[in-house]
């Protein structure tokens, strides 16, 4: 899911549960108040705002499902993106998978994380409390 709201991150804890799996990994991205850039002093975030090329993007997130569903005995999946403006604690991103056991809903939900951040069309602008903003580069 691709979406100008906010996440329904409840809903997403509610969604994974299902009597086949005894292990549900729920990955949650906030955005954060201080950036801590190396070698320089943090500064205040006051929001983040993604963009998303949607087409592909959507194509994205149905493809790693796809991808974690053959790789994992993933029972449940759910990948949700937020676009437009993201103020400080609220979610940007979450990642969900329930699997039998938690060493695989940790496995799949790392690797869809991580996979998400590299694959999928959507970029991220920091605005800072100075006034001042900046595109990010992806980090793990």
């Amino acid at each position: 899911m691709l979406t100008g709201d906010p996440l329904p991150v409840g809903e997403a804890s509610a969604f994974l549960a299902t009597p086949e799996a005894g292990g549900l990994a729920l990955f949650i991205g906030t955005t954060r108040r201080w950036t801590d850039e190396e070698g320089a002093q943090p500064r205040e975030t006051t929001q983040l705002s993604y963009e998303a090329y949607e087409p592909m993007a959507v194509a994205e997130f149905t493809g790693l499902a796809a991808e974690a569903f053959e790789r994992w005995p993933v029972a449940r999946c759910c990948l949700w993106h937020r676009t437009g403006e993201v103020p400080v604690a609220e979610a940007s991103v979450v990642v969900g998978v329930a699997t039998p056991h938690r060493a695989e809903a940790f496995a799949a939900c790392r690797w869809l994380i991580d996979t998400l951040k590299e694959r999928v069309p959507i970029w991220k602008r920091e605005t800072f409390a100075d006034g001042t903003a900046a595109w990010v580069r992806p980090r793990g």
